[in-house]
């Protein structure tokens, strides 16, 4: 029997994790960035120089979003029922944002004739939706304004992946079902925040169009992801003239390590395109802006006052210093009285003229089903309805297939700006050396430890690599469809893509055996299983001396995950744009590849006929 040598060829950093020294690593670079973005906007002193960083800012965030959708159509609004409380009254509706895309709201307003301002209420990332604001929603009308609040995809009403049966989503909760959309949209150059600021401008052309609105004179405010849309609409849309979000704004400089939103709230790029949360208060002014804000947020008030202070200067610069202010309330996440009490306050100064009590009273509060607009509270019982998966599977069906070298010159791009100062895990197999060249094998390991297939394979003969890509989760939650997302955000965010990175890493190992004196460098192959064969994949597209590959479970078809969106860790192989010019296939030419038991991305095996296809038969 041949005995077995072991040899490490670079080890993993013994003061901290993998997942540490990458986040540590990309915020380094998220800062460096930053920097620069700071400095740009230190140079504006002049309202010119506003006008034109605002106009520049304004084109990169469109371009970011992937724009936004281009229809027309109609609303086809229509009221659905309502509800009385003393000195207002709750209209029940639907409108259409996207041609059968249902958007169910709340309009709250006074109970006796006139015309009154128009508030906005985006909603947080509340489960049940719209009742969620009724404190906020019915003192506003009862000081006197007309406010319409709406389901966002994914909460209340607008369940995604919606299961009759169940009568539930099938994806966990809200925030997954953002995090799927999200992973489709950047597969096809979008963020989800372009949905979902079209929601926001849909529901602002129904509440402009209403005859007691006074459509001139409105308003936004919204708390968390709520606070998110707050900021997104009053930033992009005139008509929205002032903005009151809570416990939203922030800077990146303490976010990125910390509390990064979901797909919404982290559009691709953004940080890389010189890019911080307070271009957005900046993009509005001097539209009135009130920042809110809690002691104990899991967003971290440095942050928020690092955006008011910033946002402060820059409203001096136009004058307008008393348009801008910041409030600060006691407790957590949320809106606690001083702070709603606040935004009473702000929308009454500046849409009523100074004309009202900013004092909070006591409203009744609605059981859910008593507000819900449809008959079943799902706009999906309603015939016709399609959910956001719907409209992104439409976008990807006008994809236009790309050609082998514009993959590989993307490929190339994205690997080759991937060369951070961290320690890579590499353990090196071989058989004990006896002046042979051998047939060399390159394995992934995602698990953290060596392969039992490791062994073998040195038994057999063959020079073995281990590789251990970075930025691994160190406890995976399998209960999540989104996977280890966070990772893979944070390094959209500073433009860069964590699949390279660690396609990168398998092709370390690669060149660490083609250096060795024991390996026959025409004969390296590669193995992995689930997503890593994805990266391995990647890997052998760049790189020719990869003469083999044999992937194992591995996901076979990104046009599936269209197909059937309900998803596992699709992000962990996500480069933007990439489903609109090519899939998974297009990476295994010119070499042989052997793809057993391919998965679905649900990890069901499928049948497939081609000639690199095998299955194993299930165990007895």
């Amino acid at each position: 029997m041949r005995s077995i040598a072991f040899s490490i060829l670079l080890a993993s950093s013994v003061c901290w994790g993998a997942d540490d020294a990458l986040l540590k690593w990309m915020d380094g670079i998220a800062q460096s960035q930053l920097d620069r973005r700071e400095a740009a906007v230190a140079a504006v002193s002049t309202p010119a120089d506003v006008t034109r960083r605002q106009s520049e800012v304004r084109a990169k965030i469109l371009d970011l979003l992937g724009g936004l959708p281009d229809y027309t159509g109609p609303l086809n609004a229509r009221v659905t029922g309502q509800a009385r409380a003393p000195g207002y009254v709750i209209e029940k509706l639907i409108f259409e944002s996207l041609p059968q895309v249902y958007v169910t709201a709340n309009l709250y307003r006074p109970d006796h004739p006139g015309r009154f301002p128009g508030i906005l209420l985006p909603l947080g990332h509340w489960e049940y939706g719209k009742p969620a604001v009724q404190q906020i929603a019915g003192n506003l009308a009862l000081k006197g304004f007309v406010v319409l609040t709406y389901d966002p995809y994914g909460q209340g009403e607008r369940q995604q992946l919606y299961d009759a049966r169940y009568e539930g989503t099938l994806a966990n909760h809200a925030t997954e079902q953002h995090l799927l959309a999200g992973g489709l949209s950047v597969l096809l150059n979008q963020s989800f925040a372009r949905y979902r600021i079209w929601d926001a401008k849909r529901a602002l052309d129904y509440l402009v169009s209403r005859p007691e609105v006074l459509a001139d004179r409105i308003g936004c405010t919204g708390c968390s992801g709520g606070g998110t849309l707050t900021t997104y609409i009053s930033a992009l849309d005139a008509r929205i003239k002032v903005a009151a979000p809570a416990c939203y704004m922030n800077s990146f400089r303490q976010l990125f390590s910390g509390p990064v939103g979901d797909s919404e709230q982290s559009l691709p790029g953004f940080i890389a395109a010189g890019l911080d949360l307070a271009d957005w208060m900046e993009l509005a002014a001097p539209k009135p802006w009130l920042m809110a804000s809690t002691e104990e947020d899991f967003f971290p008030l440095a942050g928020a006052r690092h955006a008011y202070e910033e946002a402060r200067r820059w409203y001096g610069v136009l004058d307008a210093e008393s348009k801008v202010k910041w409030v600060v309330g006691p407790g957590g996440h949320g809106t606690p009285l001083v702070v709603r009490e606040a935004i009473y306050d702000w929308m009454i100064r500046w849409l009523r003229d100074g004309d009202g009590n900013a004092t909070e009273v006591a409203v009744p509060l609605l059981p859910d089903h008593e507000l819900w607009a449809t008959p079943t509270g799902q706009v999906a019982d309603l015939p016709g309805a399609r959910e956001v998966f719907d409209v992104l599977r439409e976008d990807f069906g006008k994809r236009r297939p790309g050609t082998r070298a514009e993959l590989v010159t993307l490929l190339k791009g994205l690997v080759e700006r991937v060369e951070p100062p961290l320690d890579l895990k590499i353990a090196i197999m071989a058989p004990a050396g006896d002046g042979v060249r051998r047939t060399a094998v390159i394995l992934v390991d995602t698990a953290g430890q060596v392969p039992e297939r490791a062994p073998e394979l040195v038994k057999t003969g063959h020079v073995v690599a281990v590789v251990t890509p970075r930025g691994l989760p160190s406890n995976p939650n399998p209960r999540m469809y989104s996977g280890d997302w966070l990772p893979n955000v944070r390094a959209w965010l500073i433009g860069k893509n964590l699949p390279a990175m660690r396609a990168e890493d398998i092709l370390a190992a690669y060149r660490a055996l083609a250096a060795r004196p024991d390996v026959d460098a025409a004969q390296i192959q590669g193995e992995a299983s689930g997503v890593a064969g994805v990266w391995l994949l990647m890997a052998a597209a760049l790189e020719p001396g990869i003469k083999e590959v044999a992937v194992t479970r591995t996901p076979y078809s990104l046009a599936r995950a269209f197909q059937n969106p309900l998803t596992r860790d699709l992000h962990s192989v996500v480069i933007p744009g990439f489903a609109l010019r090519w899939d998974l296939a297009d990476l295994v030419e010119p070499r042989r590849v052997t793809w057993t038991d391919p998965v679905d991305w649900l990890g069901h095996v499928v049948p497939l006929k081609a000639s690199n296809v095998r299955y194993t038969p299930s165990p007895q």
